[in-house]
């Protein structure tokens, strides 16, 4: 199963606080997506890490992932993408 989202926010912590806000709506969608929560969340905290601090303008991410998985919801397959940046207010 796949996803994606995008989130935008004044700050990185608020842009991070929203990519778990919609993770969250992706794991009630489609439960499979606990298992790769943890992955995903972190992998977000550190990419948004990287950007310098701008307080003059918006943190976007954008996340899209996928999973396969066998029976026992054993995973097969994980992909995840992850883009941050700025956009002007």
């Amino acid at each position: 199963m796949s996803y994606s989202f995008s989130v935008r926010a004044a700050t990185k912590d608020e842009a991070i606080a929203k990519v778990g806000e919609e993770f969250e709506k992706v794991v009630n969608a489609q439960p499979i997506h606990a298992k790769d929560r943890d992955a995903v969340e972190t992998a977000a905290e550190n990419i948004v890490a990287v950007l310098k601090n701008d307080d003059t303008r918006d943190v976007t991410v954008s996340v899209s992932g996928s999973l396969s998985w066998t029976e026992g919801d054993q995973v097969s397959y994980a992909n995840l993408s992850i883009n941050a940046g700025f956009a002007e207010r």
